[in-house]
């Protein structure tokens, strides 16, 4: 007897292993390979993002929670729902895509960068900085932390934080975050930087109001026409953010960015974007970290259409 029937239990024909049944789940809602083209359609046009044909099972979970809380039927009745240009309708649906994953202080050696840019002093002051993308706030916090320990507390530093995702937007300019979010955090950096909370909030953070109010947090899409007017910026923070996106978008993206971002500034991207389609508009300065090229940024500064 081989090794399997060994440990093999017979069973009857139609018994379910143990684990649960023998058939895959039954879902709620019909996904049909139209349903998902319009989904990814939809994406596209409204945020940027560029779901491959994997993502069917993804977009599914994210967008029946939809369905089920408007007490829809079909994907068919809320695509064309979203498709009939309800601005709210269609900010639920970007919300409902977006992918929102952050930490403070991701990627600890940007900000080390940051520091050493804003001690540098090239830039005109106040030092402005975009945090495009911005989450649930961890990283715009960590932009402003970064700020006052280099500069110390007068830093003349603005933070302009932005996202698509109006959920998350809501929940960082709130700045309270589970006491995990800051576990690995020094402990001087923690009391320093952060008060902890008490009563209903207890096992909870809040970022100091010297940090909070650094920051100011805007909804914005980074497809819109209309952009940031401020700058030039010292540093622009997109990271994670446009490995979303296809290259044409990046493209596009990336030179906006250029018509921001002073001459001797650092744009930070995710670890895992290159932008080597873009390497006549951006030198790297590091993994991650651009700056803008030589000839492009001894161009005169221009606003973004």
């Amino acid at each position: 007897m081989s090794a399997l029937h060994l440990f093999e239990r017979r069973r009857a024909p139609c018994e379910a292993p143990a684990g649960g049944s023998i058939f895959p789940a039954r879902r709620e809602y019909a996904m049909t390979n139209t349903d998902f083209d319009r989904v990814r359609a939809l994406a596209h046009a409204l945020c940027g993002i560029a779901l491959s044909g994997g993502k069917m099972d993804m977009a599914y979970n994210r967008l029946s929670r939809v369905l089920r809380r408007r007490g829809m039927r079909a994907f068919g009745e809320y695509l064309a729902l979203v498709d009939s240009g309800d601005a709210a309708v269609q900010q639920e649906f970007v919300n409902a895509l977006t992918t929102n994953l952050t930490r403070f202080f991701r990627e600890a050696a940007h900000f080390d960068l940051l520091a050493d840019l804003l001690r540098d002093g090239a830039a005109p002051r106040p030092l402005e900085i975009w945090c495009a993308g911005c989450s649930t706030g961890e990283e715009a916090y960590s932009i402003a932390i970064t700020a006052l320990e280099a500069l110390g507390p007068e830093a003349p530093v603005r933070v302009l934080a932005t996202d698509v995702d109006t959920d998350v937007l809501r929940r960082a300019e709130a700045g309270i975050y589970a006491r995990e979010a800051v576990s690995d955090m020094a402990l001087p950096r923690l009391r320093r930087f952060f008060l902890e909370g008490t009563g209903a909030n207890t096992g909870k953070v809040r970022p100091r109001s010297e940090v909070r109010r650094m920051v100011r947090f805007e909804h914005h899409n980074l497809l819109a026409s209309a952009w940031p007017r401020r700058g030039p910026f010292a540093a622009i923070f997109c990271r994670n953010v446009m490995i979303y996106f296809d290259a044409p978008t990046q493209t596009a993206v990336l030179e906006k960015f250029a018509l921001l971002l002073h001459a001797d500034g650092l744009l930070f991207a995710g670890h895992s974007e290159y932008y080597a389609h873009a390497a006549h508009r951006w030198a790297r300065v590091t993994h991650a970290a651009y700056r803008r090229a030589a000839r492009d940024a001894a161009a005169p500064r221009q606003e973004p259409a």
